[in-house]
């Protein structure tokens, strides 16, 4: 039997390791890191979750603690974590497994299976990143148990072999030989003779065993068929074939001819072609011709999936059993420009990016990394040489986010930076569109784009579009009412513009609005919880404040305003019920007289105000007042006299101009003031009228009361009386208050005859007014001749006042004459004149009963002096004082009778109705008196002078003055008056020795 070499088959033998962490030495990391900012590690696969991989800082040489600096995982984060603060670089949940890894299906290297991350570091507020490579490699363990690719194999050996060693008992041996590839390929060897005749086939148990710890095996069935002799085996030109070829070649494409010979003829010397140790990925894109051994493109090969292709071909000839050859190609696949560069954009530091869309804050700081932008192109050489920027006008720009000089043309790595400040409330969103170019020819382009959405930071306060709003807003509202509604408008977003809104007392007053109104805070509807009442208060002020829900906070606020409009709910008010107005009389026409005052509490023309003077029942003030609407003042159309009308009253309406109008009325009572417009008038006695005084009165004996009247009020009406002339004795006296004139003087001969006293009667206004008055006292014991009286009464209203008429004025003469015979003949004219003076004396007192006798008394005289016996005194009384006597005594007064031929008022009882005679009164007589006014007759009875007050003057003083006679001359006719031998003087009369009785 012949020693045989026979290949078996391929087995993938791995490595036995434990599941523990390898790193490299720090110093040569931190160098690693330092140049290419590559950090290596070793982790065994088929970990378990979190187990601890290495630090980041501590290897980079970073002190952590402080929060300033960070750590974010950037790539590798299916398999790998960090810790953000630490560095900490751990395993997720995710398993390892290194034989499912893709980067690991074609290694047998255990060094080269690996996982790439990369690693950021990021300062306060992300102001600067700094990127990190790092490669985790992946250890094997021994996880999986050798298999054969089929449980039962199949080898076919040729009879009649002889055997290396025929003293071994066994015919098979198995031995592991190594292939120029470095794999170990088990072969089957042949120690023993084979006689297909004895025996045509074996069945052998093969065992496999890795060098794992604990180790894994399988086993198969080997089953050896006998054939008979095939003497040459077919031999390959070149055990290795190598060719380069362009990827993307069209199918078709030869790539290179394997050719082999065998020695052998026929059909043993028949030569096939087919593929040996070849993957999937080399059947299906590879076509070998059986025939001719021409290798060529099935379909088209791309080299950035697969850039070289190793496999072996078997040259088999037909023989019986048939030999085999192998030999290994090697296909190079050679780059064109076929790829266009891509960009792949990620997330860098704390930047979220998801589906394309990075979420910027907005206040971010300019030149801050946002993405990581990764530009790759998979052709090779110049093909993969890119360049790339960022188009358009947007506040972004690419920078290298390493300058390591082993970086790779074809794979570059960026940070996309800010620019310029991004605003969220201009632009939200960017579309950063980033272009790559290759360097090959034609050269490719790509390009992606990045949507940056700006995210709001609460910068902006919420804004009112007002900073004072004014709102009017009706009184006598119903509690609850909306009075207005306040919107604030923030620019920010989302939370930040999520508004609530609130009241506070205004800055200008402390009070709180709280009671009276209300605010929804999410709405900004302002409500009125109270009932207002303008009228109280027409003006609230107060500030809402409008806070966003943003970190931190902002807020703005506006000042409301609510101005309370009126209505009509006030009825026009007087001041009083009731005005009371004092006025002068003789105001001139449309003088104001008063003014009244009214109010509204309303406002507008609810308090435009129409004021009318309502006449009264009696209309009495129509067309008298009127008033002006703007001022209420009240105006005259005539002019007062307090003597016509004392007081006047009416009412006055006051219209407000609302809608249903009110109304009100007020009373206006006008008094009229007195105004010293009316002289006193007397009424008692008059200027014709006499009174006649016995010589015997006592002293205090009251004469006369002159009686005055005023039609003023007040003081203008307070009359006070003084005697002003015709006293030149002093005779007499007047109250100044009653008007009383008595006697105060003693009346003696020179006393007899008319007195004509000047009686002035003044009021106490201001100016005062006067009026004279006439007071004829005729002293005489007797009326023996009363019209002769009565003619000097009249001759008295014709003389001045200025000159006095007092008394018998022949006396002073008499007394003149007597001076100048007084020495020669003063005794005997003194006894002459005496007797004369008493006979005449008695004559006329006689003369009244029984006709004038000389010398003869009557005894019956009223008018004759009662003799009273001295030697009776009068009784005292038990003061021992004198009897008083009657303030009248003896006192006749008369008055001369009216023109008309009425007579004269009296103050006592009528004592003659004779039309054509004065009559007298006796004060004290009494009815039984004697009529001596019978004796005198007079056809023309004398005029009556009166005097009466003179209305006022403007700018002179209110006086009456009496108009008399210019001439102190009696004007009149008797009849049948015959005066005889009687001497006359003006005023009083002395009897003669002769008398005519007159019937």
């Amino acid at each position: 039997m012949r020693k045989m070499r026979t290949l078996l088959g391929f087995v993938h033998c791995c490595c036995c390791c434990c599941c523990f962490l390898l790193l490299l030495p720090p110093p040569l990391w931190v160098s690693l890191a330092a140049a290419k900012q590559l950090l290596r590690y070793r982790l065994a696969e088929e970990g378990p979750a979190d187990i601890r991989i290495g630090n980041v800082a501590s290897d980079l040489g970073i002190v952590t603690g402080s929060g300033e600096v960070t750590f974010s995982l950037e790539s590798g984060s299916d398999y790998l974590k960090i810790d953000n603060m630490t560095g900490e670089l751990s395993t997720t949940e995710r398993r390892i497994d290194r034989e499912k890894l893709p980067q690991c299906q074609m290694i047998f290297d255990e060094n080269e299976c690996f996982l790439d991350f990369e690693v950021s570091v990021i300062g306060p507020s992300q102001s600067w990143v700094d990127l990190f490579e790092g490669r985790v490699i992946i250890l094997d363990i021994n996880d999986n148990t050798p298999t054969f690719p089929s449980p039962v194999l199949t080898l076919t050996v040729e009879e009649n072999r002889p055997a290396e060693a025929a003293a071994r008992s066994s015919v098979f041996e198995l031995q592991v030989a190594d292939t120029l590839d470095g794999e170990k390929q088990p072969q089957l060897i042949v120690k023993g003779a084979l006689d297909r005749e004895q025996r045509d086939s074996y069945e052998l148990s093969l065992r496999v065993r890795d060098g794992g710890d604990p180790a894994r095996s399988s086993q198969a069935i080997l089953r050896v068929l006998i054939t008979d002799v095939n003497d040459n085996s077919p031999r390959f030109e070149k055990s290795v074939y190598e060719a380069d070829l362009a990827e993307n070649s069209s199918p078709g494409t030869p790539i290179l001819q394997l050719r082999a010979t065998d020695l052998d003829v026929g059909v043993n010397g028949q030569i096939e072609y087919v593929f040996g140790a070849a993957t999937e990925s080399v059947r299906r894109l590879l076509r070998l011709d059986e025939t001719s051994g021409w290798l060529s493109v099935l379909h088209r090969i791309d080299r950035e999936e697969v850039n070289q292709l190793r496999f072996t071909v078997m040259a088999r000839d037909r023989g019986q059993p048939p030999k085999t050859d192998k030999a290994t190609v090697v296909l190079n696949i050679r780059d064109e420009n076929d790829n266009v560069p891509t960009i792949d954009i990620r997330k860098i530091g704390r930047i979220p990016l998801r589906d394309g869309v990075a979420s910027v804050a907005e206040d971010v700081l300019v030149d801050t990394p946002i993405a990581l932008v990764q530009v790759s192109d998979r052709d090779q050489g110049e093909n993969g040489v890119v360049t790339c920027t960022v188009v358009g006008d947007v506040p972004f720009q690419l920078k290298p986010a390493s300058e390591g000089e082993g970086e790779p043309q074809n794979k570059r790595k960026y940070f996309l930076h800010t620019s310029a400040p991004l605003d969220y409330e201009a632009v939200r969103d960017y579309n950063v569109v980033i272009v790559a170019v290759d360097s090959g020819s034609p050269s490719l382009s790509s390009n992606n784009s990045l949507l940056v959405r700006v995210g709001d930071t609460n910068d902006n306060p919420p804004m009112f579009s007002q900073a004072v709003l004014e709102v009017s807003f009706p009184e006598n509202n119903l509690p609850g009412e909306r009075v207005a509604t306040v919107v604030a408008t923030d620019a920010d977003s989302g939370k930040n513009a999520e508004i609530t809104y609130s009241l506070e007392a205004s800055p200008l007053s402390s009070e709180s609005p709280g009671g009276i109104f209300t605010i929804d805070p999410d709405s900004g509807d302002v409500s009125v919880q109270a009932v207002l009442d303008r009228e109280q208060r027409d003006t609230y002020e107060f500030q809402v404040t409008a806070r966003d829900k943003g970190v931190p906070s902002l807020q703005g606020s506006t000042t409301v305003v609510v101005r309370v409009a009126d209505r009509n709910d006030n009825e026009p008010r007087f001041m009083q019920d009731v005005f009371t107005f004092y006025v002068k009389e003789n105001l001139q026409p449309n003088s104001p007289v008063g003014m009244v005052t009214v109010m509204d509490f309303d406002k507008g023309r609810n308090a435009e105000l129409s004021l009318s003077i309502q006449p009264s029942d009696h209309d009495q003030t129509a067309g008298i007042f009127s008033i002006e609407n703007d001022t209420g003042t009240i105006f005259s159309t005539v002019s007062f006299d307090r003597e016509q009308q004392t007081s006047y009253t009416f009412k006055v309406k006051a219209v407000d101009g609302g809608e249903p109008p009110r109304s009100a009325t007020a009373t206006v009572s006008l008094f009229v003031m007195d105004e010293n417009d009316n002289a006193p008038t007397v009424t008692f006695p008059s200027n014709s009228s006499y009174t006649v005084l016995p010589p015997s009165s006592n002293m205090r004996t009251v004469v006369a009361t002159v009686v005055a009247t005023d039609s003023d009020t007040g003081l203008n009406a307070d009359l006070n009386y003084s005697i002003i002339g015709g006293n030149p004795f002093k005779l007499f006296e007047i109250d100044p208050a009653s008007g009383v004139v008595s006697l105060v003087g003693k009346l003696a001969p020179k006393h007899y005859g008319l007195h004509r006293i000047v009686v002035q009667v003044n009021d106490s206004g201001q100016p005062p007014q006067s009026t004279t008055a006439l007071l004829h006292v005729f002293v005489n014991e007797s009326l023996s001749n009363a019209t002769v009286v009565e003619s000097q009464v009249a001759r008295s209203l014709h003389t001045p006042l200025a000159q006095d008429i007092a008394g018998d004025p022949s006396y002073e003469l008499s007394k003149q004459r007597l001076s100048i015979v007084i020495g020669v003949v003063a005794g005997i004219m003194t006894v002459i004149l005496l007797i004369l003076v008493v006979v005449m004396a008695r004559y006329c007192r006689s003369k009244g009963k029984h006709g004038y006798e000389a010398g003869k008394k009557d005894h019956e005289d009223f008018f004759t002096p009662q003799q009273h016996d001295k030697a009776k005194k009068p009784k005292k009384d038990k003061k021992g004082k004198k009897g008083k006597q009657p303030l009248y005594s003896s006192i006749v007064t008369v008055e001369a009778s009216k023109p008309n031929g009425q007579r004269y008022d009296s103050v006592n009882e009528k004592l003659s109705d004779s039309p054509g005679m004065g009559r007298y009164r006796s004060v004290n007589g009494g009815p039984g008196s004697p009529d001596l006014a019978r004796h005198y007759k007079s056809s023309s009875p004398l005029p009556t002078v009166q005097l009466h007050p003179q209305p006022p003057t403007s700018g002179k003083k209110h006086q009456a003055v009496q108009d008399l006679p210019p001439a102190n001359t009696f004007v009149g006719s008797g009849d049948n008056i015959s005066i005889g031998s009687d001497h006359c003087s003006e005023y009083s009369c002395q009897a003669s020795s002769k008398y005519s009785k007159q019937v």
